[in-house]
């Protein structure tokens, strides 16, 4: 069905993605304009109709993208030999700004997505949406090796305050860095800050 577009080189492909991909999450599914999407996408309105035949058929897509990446380049990479959760939390932060780095409004959108309200998508988003994360959510705390917790302590509630505290920091950065050209982003002095907050809170709540 889209068969136009996945044919297109791989530039133009994610130059109109980011584009739509960011309309939709600022501005969610009826109030984005393809008119806005084709301006910074730097193409004709009619070439996107071209490539998908709706609005609908666009914004369809982009879920089903947007959740493909998640499993793949996100989730699907998880390390869960690597027993450590704090070793593996800095995993995955590092796995998520790879993916924010390509697409810097997938995650955004895809809460708009799930979350819509227009009745012109959302009986389509209700049957896609129902075995989406929820597995991947789980790989975060799969396998982690709870014997280097301090005695006494209550690891699931320890486990959701560190999540807690680090998916903080984390969605605080990326809303920082959104606005920013990928050049100016400091992503060493980012993972910098990023580890001394791992240090903290190990600290609090390892032996």
């Amino acid at each position: 069905m889209f068969s136009k577009f996945l044919s297109l080189e791989k530039e133009k492909q994610e130059r109109i993605l980011n584009a739509a991909l960011k309309e939709f999450a600022q501005k969610g599914y009826d109030d984005a304009s393809t008119n806005e999407i084709v301006k910074e996408a730097g193409i004709s309105k009619g070439l996107l109709f071209h490539y998908f035949n709706t609005k609908k058929d666009l914004f369809l897509f982009l879920y089903d993208y947007s959740v493909e990446i998640t499993k793949t380049e996100y989730y699907g990479l998880i390390n869960t030999n690597e027993r450590d959760i704090f070793t593996r939390l800095r995993q995955i932060y590092l796995l998520k700004l790879e993916v924010y780095h390509k697409h810097p409004w997938l995650f955004d959108f895809t809460k708009v997505a799930v979350y819509t309200e227009s009745k012109e998508v959302k009986a389509e988003m209700e049957s896609r949406k129902k075995d989406v994360l929820s597995t991947g959510y789980e790989k975060l705390f799969e396998n982690i090796d709870v014997s280097k917790f301090k005695d006494g302590v209550d690891v699931k509630r320890a486990m959701k305050i560190i999540f807690w505290a680090i998916g903080g920091f984390g969605n605080e950065i990326l809303e920082e860095v959104k606005e920013l050209e990928l050049s100016q982003v400091d992503y060493d002095g980012i993972l910098s800050e990023f580890d001394a907050y791992l240090e903290m809170l190990r600290k609090c709540f390892y032996k």
